[in-house]
């Protein structure tokens, strides 16, 4: 939800042509320990391009020893392809969070940020555009940061 500043009594307008449907999927791994977040775009969000991400995640921490991720419950999460390929790759292991349970995902966090400071109360025309305020707000969120820290924390 976005907030704005109108006259009284009268609904502000925001114009927001689209002709046609642009969409991307965007897979983000947050890092709990440092604030970094490793980021991966796809046309379709799927097995294949998931398991692109997963391999970008192992290429990013390769020196880690183990990498325990974070999911929703999304159903390629859960593919016969993934599962394979995880058992090939043992020193990354899945960790399902419950249900509708979006509150417990601190990357769910990040892309709340990333809406509110880019396109709430804002028309970006093309998802080209869009793309380039993404990069511009999170190219330095790829390093360990303490600001995206800051977002990510879950205080209960």
């Amino acid at each position: 939800m976005s907030y704005c500043w109108s006259k009284k009594g009268t609904q502000p307008q925001v114009v927001c042509k689209q002709r046609n449907r642009e969409r991307q999927t965007v897979f983000g791994s947050y890092n709990y320990g440092t604030g970094q977040i490793t980021v991966s775009f796809a046309d379709r969000g799927n097995s294949y391009s998931f398991k692109k991400h997963l391999k970008k995640v192992l290429r990013t921490y390769k020196t880690a020893p183990k990498i325990i991720m974070v999911l929703d419950n999304v159903a390629y999460h859960h593919a016969k392809r993934i599962n394979a390929w995880l058992e090939k790759n043992p020193k990354l292991e899945l960790f399902f969070l419950p249900p509708y349970s979006p509150d417990l995902n601190a990357v769910e966090r990040a892309w709340w940020y990333m809406r509110k400071k880019i396109t709430h109360n804002r028309f970006i025309k093309t998802l080209k555009d869009r793309k380039i305020a993404f990069w511009k707000m999170f190219s330095h969120f790829l390093k360990p940061n303490s600001e995206l820290k800051k977002v990510c924390e879950i205080n209960y």
